[in-house]
């Protein structure tokens, strides 16, 4: 279940002790699918308004030529419009994305989670980074390190847990300075202890959660395995009550549907890394 340690430090950390439990640079040309699995849309949640396929519309690895900033490679998430598709559930659908995870082939309990991402501007747009665990939700302990609805200026994080979770989440934004935005490449990262979570973009703390913040809802259920998550929704709860949209579709504005059909709109991951501290 668990990848094997390595001590190679991939990129650099704050500890020279720290040891790579995962990492994925995408720099073997194809997905590879001993270490992610592609999920394809059974459940909807959220009100959002993609299907997730298993195809290379939806989910490609570049080159590190053909993306600007990246080191070695880059995984690419592109949602695409396809009208009048029709899921095996038989619900329909007029958009396509891409969803991955390590489930069952890579987890683990407590560490630092990292990604080095680059996210697409435009309103309704909500790709995510983020770790569950095995549990019926929310008992599973989601912790998003990273998502984002289009707003350039900011990301946020969040954990949801039980009598913490949807809407009333412990969540918190990072709003980017001066001429930065979430257009450029960023390290979105979590440092995941038993007693609280760091939330950081580029090595700043953006967000603490800990014990006692939780245990003034309900329980703490941050001490379970959990797996990586990467994602790319469109529309949705979080963006409608943001942005307000109904139409065309739920929380995702004709600009951007046509940013979609004009095939402009992917998000960029360089790499994702889990390691720890070995003197913890």
């Amino acid at each position: 279940m668990r990848d094997r340690l390595t001590t190679a430090r991939k990129f650099s950390t704050s500890h020279a002790e720290n040891v790579v439990l995962f990492f994925d640079d995408f720099s073997s040309g194809e997905l590879d699918r001993a270490k992610w699995n592609v999920r394809v849309t059974g459940a909807i949640y959220n009100d959002e308004v993609q299907a997730y396929v298993d195809s290379a519309k939806t989910i490609t690895i570049a080159a590190a030529e053909e993306v600007a900033g990246a080191q070695h490679g880059a995984l690419i998430i592109q949602p695409r419009y396809q009208p009048g598709l029709i899921t095996a559930a038989g619900d329909r659908f007029d958009f396509i994305s891409g969803r991955i995870d390590t489930r069952d082939k890579f987890e683990f309990r407590y560490g630092t989670a990292a990604a080095r991402m680059k996210l697409p501007p435009g309103a309704g747009f909500w790709p995510a980074f983020w770790l569950n665990g095995y549990d019926a939700w929310p008992a599973s302990g989601e912790i998003d390190v990273m998502e984002y609805v289009g707003e350039g200026d900011w990301v946020s994080s969040a954990v949801h847990g039980p009598y913490y979770c949807g809407e009333a989440g412990l969540v918190n934004k990072l709003f980017f300075a001066g001429d930065e935005d979430a257009s450029g490449w960023h390290v979105y990262s979590v440092d995941w202890r038993p007693d609280r979570l760091l939330f950081k973009v580029d090595g700043r703390t953006t967000y603490r959660v800990t014990r006692p913040m939780t245990d003034f809802f309900g329980p703490w259920v941050f001490d379970s395995r959990k797996y990586l998550i990467l994602n790319f929704a469109l529309g949705g709860t979080y963006p409608f009550k943001t942005n307000g949209v109904q139409k065309p579709y739920y929380g995702l504005p004709d600009q951007t549907v046509a940013l979609i059909k004009e095939g402009k709109v992917k998000i960029a991951i360089d790499w994702v890394q889990v390691s720890i501290d070995a003197t913890e």
